[in-house]
């Protein structure tokens, strides 16, 4: 661990000593006796606690093990803030993901963030990567219902300005996030019955997922990566295919990587299973159901 000089200090590492200090003496553990059990020296770890201990992920790893806490609460972050963040946390600790879902959804009703569930049921938005199909089928699904259809990402143009690759190369990507948040917040605001396609990449923001989740009726769309990457270049976009096989790779990694996220919906549609004529039909015939709506032949609309 190397020592920087006093005037140096980064306030982050200021922040960190003193919450290393503040977690030994909530532990009731002597300096030695920290030092000991994390395998470094005491000088080590009065660096550390000064501020001007600049300390490998690994040392802090072995630092929390001895103080018996988890590395993100010796990092810090807004569940490590207080004495009731810290037992709603170990509260939920080990929670099971339904239970964590049940308690997500009770916490929304008892601050008044979830949606009624009527009002909820008449908002559908669509999730899943690209090439999911989500504006072709949200549009047959729209048409259907008799519901407006909102592609976000084009409302996320019309608030820049300017095209989504123009967003992220000259504003970045947090910027890009807050048009998204404002985008998804004006459709729910102004549309009581609407099918909305959202960008592949919303769920990796929680609070705009969450928004969705709340206000929404959530289908995922699923697929194989490789009838995403052939969706994609079908649709005229063939930069995947310049690199194929390290595109896949990566295609697969954002999958999996998501997965988790798109896996809250409240349904599930695979579009590799069948056709598009037939992935709509299943698709619309859940939606009515849902809805509490005919199943009269799409046909017949």
């Amino acid at each position: 661990m190397s020592a920087l000089p006093e005037d140096t200090r980064h306030p982050f590492l200021s922040t960190l000593g003193d919450r290393v200090r503040d977690l030994r003496a909530r532990k009731g553990m002597t300096r030695r006796a920290v030092a000991l059990a994390a395998g470094v020296s005491e000088r080590h770890l009065a660096n550390l606690e000064s501020g001007t201990g600049n300390a490998s992920i690994l040392i802090l790893l072995q630092v929390a093990q001895a103080l018996q806490c988890s590395l993100f609460e010796l990092l810090g972050d807004i569940t490590t803030s207080s004495p009731e963040w810290l037992l709603i946390r170990e509260l939920l600790e080990k929670r099971t993901e339904s239970e964590l879902r049940r308690a997500r959804i009770q916490l929304g009703e008892m601050f008044g963030s979830h949606g009624s569930a009527d009002a909820r049921v008449n908002r559908i938005a669509l999730v899943g990567l690209r090439g999911a199909g989500k504006t072709s089928l949200g549009q047959r699904l729209a048409q259907d219902l008799g519901f407006a259809f909102v592609e976000l990402s084009r409302e996320i143009e019309k608030f820049a300005g300017c095209s989504i690759s123009e967003i992220h190369n000259l504003y970045g990507t947090n910027a890009y996030r807050r048009y998204e948040r404002r985008a998804l917040e004006e459709a729910i605001q102004i549309y009581p019955e609407v099918v909305i396609a959202t960008p592949g990449g919303l769920v990796s923001d929680p609070a705009t997922f969450n928004e969705v989740l709340t206000h929404c009726f959530t289908i995922w769309l699923q697929a194989k990566p490789e009838d995403h990457m052939a969706r994609v270049a079908a649709q005229g976009d063939l930069r995947p295919m310049a690199a194929s096989k390290e595109a896949m790779d990566d295609l697969k990694r954002i999958l999996e990587g998501r997965a988790a996220f798109y896996a809250k919906a409240d349904l599930a549609v695979d579009t590799s299973a069948q056709d598009l004529e037939q992935t709509f039909k299943l698709m619309r015939m859940q939606v009515r159901q849902v809805l509490r709506l005919p199943l009269t032949p799409a046909s017949a609309q």
